[in-house]
């Protein structure tokens, strides 16, 4: 197995990730096979109980898992279907050690970092990289490793500690790390600073890993001169010194590795020159380019809970993303807030009350996603009213379904207190209810999560049509509530459409409204499967439904 390490320095949010993503695609246009590993030091077990507004999203796998916005980038960009595994918290770690602990598998010992973590970390990276996450039999070729954080962290010492060790055991020649670093511009000098990057580079060497590679972020292109500082003082060569600076969009940054050679130095230093072939780019070329390209615009208003940080619904805006590309369109998402919407928000804050509504009304869709607790969902309830009553497409992503059951109650039904027991315990309407295998006492992996299978009830429902007239649909999905089975019968009868259903036959998996050119509601979260050459069928039609061109598109 061969190892790429990328690691950063002087900041977060560098964008190690789109990075680590790239060199994967960079590889894998090589003709080699890749896997991927992201390690987050943070003692979490996983990204699941954390706060959208600290961490971004949290992305679910197919088996589960609750892990790193930064798996669904690779899971994007490489094209690939990871594991929990794949994400390694230091909270794993130590669990994993503690529990031998327990068994007595240290029996004797005095249980430390060194060696027991660090070995855990070594096992763990080394079992995980020969899982094949591309459909195919056998290990990868290749595996691309991140580490989270910033270098000198005291949390990711361990983990440091453990791939240094890692590099030295499986030799040079299957060892390949990757510094990203900053390299900033002051405002009143105007010159490339090359001190920041020094600094950390020494830091990492302080710690035993010399990086091969500098992949530098800047505004504007590295000049020469900072090339041959950053060479001369961190001691790499000129020639591995990769340049990512600010592009239109991130399908850009495989492109400017490969014009930068960068395959052909990763690839002599992992000795893989022989096996592997000249970069084919061409599709991501292609899509790069079409989207600079684009000039026609869809407005496209997101409500929701957690708009401070837009990262918090990344898989969401990518999936309308993929969408609108394969619409020759260009997304342009209007973020409003919820509780802007209120009535209630009238009278304190009438300015972005008004705002938010003026937003709303010239929105040509309206997508309403996920999202916990009773914060906004008055808002959200009018945005759904709004929608179904002006036709104008809706798609409602798990918490949005809920949303579109309880406008539709209160609305058609005329049960004014219509609610779900997560926003009002007592109320006498509870269309939405916690499910029976839920748990009250515990947060983290509880939820009914992964991939899990939705069955259509009807053939001719908007939802088969654009999966391809399909009979059933496996999506992943991330929740605690579910429509209430008790209240599904009034609800269809009333012109509410439950055209998805789980294996019991009994839990609500999709809706739709029959008088309405779109609109759908999914319990499932079909924007963590979008790719960018094969994006969500929801979605996409959505956005046709936007455009009016729906019709036309499932005629043909």
């Amino acid at each position: 197995m061969k190892y790429v390490l990328v690691t950063g320095g002087v900041v977060s949010g560098l964008g190690k990730g789109v990075t680590a993503s790239s060199i994967g695609v960079v590889l894998k246009a090589c003709g080699l096979r890749v896997t991927s590993i992201k390690i987050d030091p943070y003692l979490n077990t996983d990204a699941g109980t954390m706060s959208p507004f600290e961490h971004g999203e949290v992305f679910v796998l197919d088996d589960g898992g609750e892990v790193d916005l930064d798996l669904g980038n690779y899971e994007r960009f490489l094209d690939v279907t990871l594991t929990k595994d794949n994400n390694i918290t230091t909270g794993k770690i130590y669990q994993s050690v503690l529990d031998k602990e327990r068994k007595g598998d240290y029996l004797g010992k005095t249980v430390q970092v060194v060696p027991h973590i660090t070995d855990a970390i070594k096992g763990w990276i080394e079992s995980v990289s020969l899982i094949p996450v591309d459909g195919k039999e056998g290990q990868a070729d290749v595996c691309v490793i991140e580490l989270g954080g910033t270098v000198g962290d005291i949390e990711s010492m361990p983990f440091i500690e453990a791939l240094r060790q890692l590099s030295f055991s499986v030799g040079q020649e299957n060892f390949c790390l990757i510094h990203v670093s900053l390299i900033p511009v002051l405002g009143v000098v105007g010159e490339q600073k090359t001190k920041p990057t020094q600094h950390s580079v020494r830091e990492l060497r302080a710690l035993g890993l010399t990086p091969h590679f500098l992949a530098c972020r800047s505004a504007q292109p590295l000049l020469e001169t900072t090339k041959a500082k950053l060479s001369q003082f961190c001691h790499v060569a000129a020639a591995n010194i990769l340049n990512i600076h600010d592009v239109p969009n991130i399908w850009h940054v495989p492109l400017l590795l490969r014009n930068q050679n960068a395959h052909h130095s990763i690839l002599k230093q992992l000795n893989l020159t022989s096996v592997a072939t000249a970069p084919d780019l061409d599709s991501w070329t292609k899509m790069a380019e079409t989207f600079d390209n684009l000039t026609n615009h869809v407005k496209i208003a997101m409500v929701g809970k957690y708009i401070g940080l837009t990262d918090s619904y990344l898989s969401v805006v990518k999936a309308l993303l993929h969408a609108c590309i394969a619409c020759s369109l260009k997304p342009h998402i209007e973020w409003i807030a919820a509780s802007d919407l209120d009535d209630e928000s009238e009278k304190s804050t009438p300015e972005a009350h008004a705002a938010a509504w003026k937003i709303l009304k010239s929105a040509e869709c309206i997508l309403v996603p996920g999202g916990f607790g009773d914060r906004g969902v008055n808002g959200m309830v009018l945005a759904a009213k709004y929608a179904r009553d002006n036709k104008i497409p809706y798609l409602g992503i798990c918490l949005g379904m809920q949303i579109a059951v309880i406008e539709f109650a209160r609305s058609v039904l005329g049960l004014e207190r219509a609610n779900s027991t997560e926003f009002d315990a007592q109320t006498p309407d509870p269309v939405v209810i916690f499910m029976p295998e839920g748990s009250r006492t515990h947060m983290g992996s509880t939820m009914r999560l992964g991939s899990r299978r939705t069955h259509l009830q009807n053939r001719d429902s908007l939802t088969s049509k654009l999966y391809g007239d399909v009979c059933y649909l496996d999506e992943r999905h991330r929740h605690r509530y579910e429509v209430n089975p008790e209240v599904a019968q009034v609800l269809e009868e009333a012109g509410l459409r439950l055209v998805g259903k789980d294996d019991t036959g009994k839990r609500v998996e999709g809706i739709e409204f029959q008088d309405h050119p779109f609109y759908v509601g999914v319990q499932f979260h079909p924007e963590f499967k979008s790719r960018p050459t094969r994006p969500s069928p929801l979605f996409l039609g959505f956005i046709l439904a936007a455009r009016k061109l729906l019709q036309a598109h499932l005629r043909n």
